[in-house]
């Protein structure tokens, strides 16, 4: 049982849905256990127990059936909080909600199990989670939601008859077990216990069938109840085998085709005397004015209204209720008999109160509002769209009726009582003011004891003609959109005249009966009212200054009396607007801001009244404004010595005078505050700095420790290593590192006029790696702002031109010349070109100095003509060759005319880029993308095939390779070659210059007339130019080396002997691909081979 339960709390948390835990909860709910063990969170025994009452098996299963729809809508709110998709309005549960009322609030304990699922903070329209909880606990909701479904699968079960187990109900549901009850009697108690249908279930006719049909309806004849719903039947079927059916049951039963024909009779039901109005409650009082006969509830409430509180009434019997629960009330419209909780009919959805000459009144409006898309709340009488299912003023439901209305008045003097209130029945606006009409919508009160009326309103009035009440809201609704719409045409007229909405609406105060336009209104009278204003404030002042009318003294001698209070237009209008255009609130309003500011003013240090009264005059009433005219002549002085033209004596940190000067830095440097200018002068006069006052007050507006002003004051420059302040450093956005403005300014400046744009990077890191594309454009394009304040005009304007070339190197129309540093763009298609700064021409193609010869033949056909013809060329054997095939840039694609000999790191000229000359592969300064790769320095991926490793074997290892593959090569030098040097073309720095020049190196015999090391550049052409693998010929060491290299496995086979685990190895290291990016020209074929 617990490990079932587990896992159904763990399906139902993760989906929310009941389908999924259906099988286990059908499983527990058959099994043997008892109540108390079953069910661990609720209290299901005590539930069943307070929720079936009853004297009868019918009534019993009743309040079964109500249990059970109690249930299934608790079990909804569960698994709406275990979803993961939870509703909007998760958080609350609303008491005014019609289903909530006629299911979990009708039943006991449905609200104890709302707290189980976390539902505990009381509300004023009912219950929420606590504001600190912002999800619920899906564990806890979950297990509780677990055991509401199987308590509603076990009552499912008992009112079918089909539980297995209904020996632990004994004692809990009556008439669950009836020993002694014959085997029919206990089907037939099952059968009635179905819940209703439109179709009578066929045990039920079955049952009926048994039964002799009853003879006709008499007097003494007992109340028969419904065999659909329960309530009092009025009419019998004779061909639905006797079944008795109220007026709504058999409406809907008989509308079928099939049953339309059948014939019933009616039956006569005992007449009691009940209310004229409500139909259910008995007669309490009898009204001779309005000639009805009302229960204590409908005569409480149809009297309170104003124009029948003086009816004469009777009391007849002393008011009786029944019992809440189960007491029906029966519609007016379609006779449906419902519970008493119910706020609505469940049959054609109309409120309780309503009478069938009201309903049929409200007919077409019914149908018409039913057509359109929009539906009016009946609580608050708002037009809401039709999609929504709340209201959007009040958040009622849709199909709720008016709120309940508070107890109403016994009589005016209750209205007369100091903080009485009451709420109007029609807008829910909750009045305080001691009056019948309501403040909002002008409507009456409620009185429903009319003693305290003068007699003159207890004369008889002609009763008033019923009115729809949706015909009066929509007016009304008509009404204050019309003025509203009028209110805004108002003011947008007002706005484009200068007029505020604010005078709009005062005006309105003063002028709404007439029809004279505010603006016209406010252009002719508001001076005169504003005057008057300002008059009866002064005539107020002087009634309160009356008994104290001593003379006071001026400033200048003069003597001023209590009626001097001088006020201005100003001040009056912004009382009267701050008023809304009230005349008394607006005097009051002057008179007290016209002592706040005069208070404001002599807790300043201006005591002369007079002075401060005509300060506030002038400056229309503002106390800036009055201030600063006070202020004025004090700054006499001041003024005069600015205004006389001597120089300003520098602010002394020393000084003696310490508040001075902390004075003089607010007026000059704009410090925050008194407490930061007592800092920069602490820092100044400390012994040993040398700091300037510009730089502290500019490092004291940032921040207000001083440890950290310490730090922003002194900063060392790691090119100068001079000490400066922060706000005299400069930085690259690429990296962290700060330098001095002047070491900044300086490096950029050799940089532009010596260097390429390529090594324009940080002094201190070199930072950023300028070879990564993606950081090229948005490194030069903040760089260029930094320079444009820190170089010369001629030297920014030469960044801007390498910047321009720089970037033209993109386009695949741009040209290097061979023989000047000069680049352009071609737009022609010919072999032939011409640089336009050295007007010297060259190929296009293999880049080499044009001549005659190469007319019309493409660059293979040019070069083996050179081989053949060139005694020049022949002079040089393969140190022209290696010439001819030197190395060309993979970036810019700019060849040199140089062998790949000596240091492997190449830098092109051109473009600056890094690359190996080998196989073309770049170099990397910092960390690389390459996966798997962790070195952080300078560092390049070779393959096993490139010059960079093949250039430490030996000559004839190298020969070696060649003839496993059968590649002749070349062991003898040329006739006309120089004898014992080499003069193969080699890049060399000298004195800080990369300069080319022959290599000049002793030859060696049987090396082609080249020494070794330009000797194995050859060999290792051929071997690249025939793509070689090096592998063939690898030891033990050099493959496990090279396996170890490329991540290739190198780990021994059980039984493995040397030679299989080796030829294994070469095997797996020969299937990794040799560079791609190796040049692989085409090797001399003039020349002998050895």
């Amino acid at each position: 049982m617990e490990e079932l339960r587990r896992s159904a709390q763990t399906l139902l948390s993760s989906s929310g849905l009941p389908q999924s835990v259906k099988a286990e909860v059908q499983a527990m709910a058959d099994s043997p256990l008892p109540l108390s063990e079953k069910f661990q969170h609720l209290t299901a025994e005590n539930m069943l127990r307070e929720n079936c009452v009853g004297s009868t098996k019918q009534e019993v299963w009743e309040s079964l059936n109500r249990l059970l729809k109690a249930l299934s809508i608790l079990e909804k709110y569960g698994c709406n909080l275990t979803s993961p998709a939870r509703p909007k309005y998760w958080r609350s549960v609303k008491h005014n909600n019609p289903v909530f009322r006629a299911t979990v609030d009708a039943i006991k304990g449905g609200r104890n199990v709302l707290y189980l699922y976390g539902y505990t903070s009381q509300q004023i329209d009912g219950l929420s989670f606590p504001d600190q909880v912002s999800t619920p606990d899906v564990e806890k909701v979950s297990a509780v939601t677990l055991e509401v479904m199987i308590l509603r699968t076990e009552l499912d079960m008992i009112i079918k008859g089909i539980h297995p187990h209904l020996e632990h109900f004994r004692g809990v549901i009556p008439f669950v077990i009836q020993e002694t009850a014959p085997e029919e009697e206990q089907q037939e108690v099952t059968a009635q216990a179905t819940p209703p249908s439109p179709q009578p279930a066929a045990p039920l006719v079955s049952l009926e069938l048994h039964q002799p049909p009853p003879a006709a309806s008499s007097d003494s004849s007992p109340v028969r109840d419904c065999n659909l719903c329960g309530g009092t039947a009025s009419f019998l079927c004779l061909s639905c085998d006797g079944q008795s059916f109220c007026d709504a049951c058999d409406d809907l039963y008989h509308r079928h085709p099939c049953r339309a024909t059948h014939k019933r009779s009616n039956l006569q039901t005992p007449k009691h005397e009940t209310c004229t109005i409500c139909g259910i409650s008995t007669v309490h009082a009898q009204c001779f004015t309005c000639n009805q006969r009302l229960c204590l509830n409908c005569d409480r409430l149809f009297h309170s209204h104003p124009e029948r509180t003086g009816h004469n009434r009777t009391a007849i019997t002393p008011a009786k209720t029944c019992s809440p629960s189960l007491s029906p009330w029966k519609c007016a419209h379609c006779t449906t008999v419902n519970e008493l909780r119910a706020v609505l009919c469940r049959t054609c959805e109309r409120p309780r109160l309503a009478t069938a000459v009201s309903a049929a009144r409200d007919e077409p409006a019914s149908v018409t509002s039913a057509s359109s898309t929009e539906w009016q709340c009946k609580s608050c009488t708002v037009v809401n769209p039709g999609s929504s299912i709340l209201c959007e003023v009040c958040e009622r439901p849709r199909l709720a009726t008016r709120p309940p209305v508070s107890p109403a008045m016994s009589s005016l003097a209750s209205l007369s009582e100091p903080g009485a209130k009451w709420t109007c029945e029609f807008c829910t606006f909750v009045n305080t003011r001691p009056s019948t009409l309501c403040q909002m919508c002008d409507r009456s009160c409620k009185d429903p004891a009319g003693a305290s009326l003068p007699p003159n309103l207890k004369q008889e009035r002609p009763r008033p003609q019923p009115k729809p009440r949706v015909h009066l809201d929509l007016k009304r609704q008509r009404s204050m959109r019309e003025d509203g719409h009028h209110l805004i045409q108002q003011i947008r007229e007002a706005e484009k005249r200068g007029v505020s909405p604010e005078e709009v609406y005062a005006a309105l105060c003063m002028c709404g009966g007439s029809n004279v336009n505010p603006c016209d209104w406010l252009a002719s009278e508001l001076p005169h009212l504003l005057d008057e204003i300002c008059a009866m404030a002064a005539s107020v002042h002087l009634s309160h200054k009356t008994g104290n009318a001593e003379p006071q003294s001026n400033g200048d001698g003069t003597e001023q009396t209590v009626a001097d209070v001088k006020l201005s237009r100003a001040e009056a209008k912004l009382a009267w607007l701050a008023a809304g255009g009230d005349m008394d609130r607006a005097v009051k309003r002057l008179m007290r801001d016209h002592h706040t500011k005069m208070m404001e003013l002599h807790s300043l240090g201006f005591r002369d009244t007079a002075q401060c009264e005509e300060a506030l005059r002038q400056s229309g009433g503002e106390t800036k404004g009055a201030l600063s005219l006070l202020q004025r002549p004090l700054l006499e002085p001041f003024h005069q010595r600015i205004w006389s033209g001597l120089v300003e004596p520098p602010v002394d940190p020393n000084h003696p005078d310490k508040q001075r000067m902390c004075r003089r830095l607010l007026a000059l440097y704009d410090l925050p505050s008194w407490g930061r200018c007592e800092l920069a002068l602490s820092l100044l006069q400390e012994p040993g700095v040398s700091y300037s006052l510009e730089d502290v007050v500019q490092a004291v507006k940032e921040s207000h420790d001083r440890d950290f002003i310490k730090r922003l004051l002194v900063n060392e420059c790691p090119c100068c290593l001079g000490n400066f302040p922060r706000s005299k450093m400069q930085s690259l956005t690429s990296c962290q590192c700060s330098v001095c403005h002047d070491c900044f300014g300086q490096h950029f400046t050799i940089a532009v006029r010596d260097k390429h744009i390529r090594e324009m990077v940080c002094p201190v890191c070199c930072e950023p790696d300028i070879n990564d594309p993606e950081q090229l454009d948005s490194y030069f394009s903040t760089l260029d702002i930094q320079l444009r304040d820190c170089l010369d005009p001629d030297v920014y304007d030469l960044f801007h031109k390498k910047l321009t070339e720089h970037t033209l190197m993109n386009d695949p129309k741009f040209l290097w010349c061979c023989h000047c540093i000069s680049g352009f763009i071609n737009d022609g298609d010919q072999l032939k070109v011409t640089c336009p700064s050295c007007r010297k021409s060259f190929c296009t193609q293999c880049k080499k100095p044009w001549e005659p010869q190469h007319q019309d033949v493409s660059c293979e056909q040019f070069q083996q003509w050179k081989r053949d013809n060139d005694p020049e060329y022949q002079r040089q054997g393969l140190a022209g060759y290696l010439r001819d095939n030197g190395i060309t840039c993979p970036q810019c694609r700019f060849q040199y005319a140089l062998t790949k000999g000596g240091c492997m790191h190449f830098t092109c000229s051109q473009c600056r880029f890094q690359f190996c000359s080998g196989c073309n592969n770049p170099f990397h300064k910092t960390a690389c993308k390459t996966p798997q790769c962790t070195l952080n320095c300078l560092h390049a991926h070779h393959p096993r095939d490139c010059l960079f490793y093949l250039r430490d074997w030996e000559p004839p290892r190298l020969q070696e390779l060649l003839k496993k593959c059968g590649v002749n090569f070349n062991t003898d030098p040329s006739n006309d070659a120089p004898n014992n040097v080499c003069c193969v073309m080699e890049q060399k720095d000298e004195g800080g210059q990369q300069i080319d020049s022959p290599c000049g190196v002793q030859t060696q015999p049987g090396q082609a007339g080249l020494c070794e090391k330009h000797y194995r550049e050859y060999l290792v052409s051929l071997i690249n130019v025939h793509s070689l693998d090096p592998a063939l010929i690898y030891d033990a060491d050099q493959l496990i080396r090279a396996c170890e290299r490329y991540q290739v496995q190198t780990q021994r086979r059980e039984a493995e002997d040397d030679a299989a685990f080796y030829g294994r190895l070469q095997k797996k290291l020969m299937e990794v691909p040799l560079g791609d990016k190796v040049p692989r020209n085409k090797k001399p074929d003039s020349h002998g081979a050895a």
